[in-house]
């Protein structure tokens, strides 16, 4: 929005924001991308034939790993994004060495790069090898099919996650080493023009998660029809409904008693 409106995003102009933005951003990514993994490893938990397995995750230990993970989320974000710095030929890039090599040795290939995928992927592939010997559990029909298709569910979004991000992070890990000078206008461009490509695909992840459920399961769609129709559209119906049925006094009938009266005292 800051690019369409002014030309450039600021991050070359502000050293407050050139900062925050980069602190905002990772803190956003890293639990987005996190919180899909650990989806992924409380499915194989949940639909392990093993009984002490399944009731290791517990909503109590979920909220608990969660709000660690965030608070390590924000504190690496900070100690990270305060790196970054504005110089006169780049704009904000990092400038600390120390901080360079972390971020392509380790942050980008790995923490938000490989390591999401390889722990998404494994344990997709290991809760559907559970659901594939679901059926010699001794468990109600309905249950059978929920977990089966709350395992496509995952497993779907694990496959897209993959496919949205590696582009991303390769991108990212030749940028920081290869940065391009905007006095070489051919390059900059395209440099830009790649990263915008690459960035508008990363950004899917965080709006695509209620369309591939909506596609890939049956019963999220009964599940938000219910909701989107017969739940919010009904209340907004009645609300309106309520609306336009007030009734009010009608100020006509004291009209009309008044010129009864008149003409009985004529």
């Amino acid at each position: 929005m800051l690019t369409s409106l002014y030309g450039d995003d600021a991050t070359g102009r502000s050293f407050i924001w050139c900062k925050l933005r980069y602190i905002l951003g990772q803190i956003c990514a890293l639990t987005t991308i996190y919180m899909i993994c650990f989806t992924v490893v409380d499915q194989f938990f949940s639909t392990n034939h093993r009984f002490n397995l399944r009731q290791m995750c517990t909503l109590k230990l979920g909220r608990y790993v969660s709000s660690i993970f965030i608070c390590f989320a924000i504190i690496h974000s900070i100690l990270l994004g305060t790196s970054y710095n504005i110089q006169p030929t780049l704009g904000c890039v990092l400038s600390n060495y120390v901080w360079i090599q972390y971020s392509t040795f380790f942050f980008y290939p790995i923490l938000i790069g490989f390591l999401p995928i390889v722990i998404a992927s494994s344990f997709s592939i290991l809760a559907y090898h559970n659901v594939r010997h679901i059926v010699r559990r001794q468990l109600p029909i309905v249950r059978r099919k929920l977990d089966k298709q709350i395992t496509a569910m995952v497993l779907t979004r694990v496959m897209v996650f993959v496919c949205l991000t590696l582009p991303y992070n390769v991108y990212r890990i030749y940028a920081i080493n290869f940065p391009i000078s905007p006095s070489m206008p051919m390059a900059y461009a395209i440099g830009r023009l790649i990263q915008v490509i690459f960035t508008s695909i990363y950004i899917i992840n965080y709006i695509i998660n209620f369309y591939i459920f909506i596609i890939f399961s049956s019963r999220f769609r009964r599940q938000a029809r219910l909701v989107l129709v017969k739940k919010c559209w009904q209340r907004w119906k009645y609300w309106c409904c309520s609306i336009n049925n007030r009734i009010e006094p009608d100020n006509n009938i004291e009209r009309r008693n008044s010129q009864m009266e008149s003409e009985e005292n004529i």
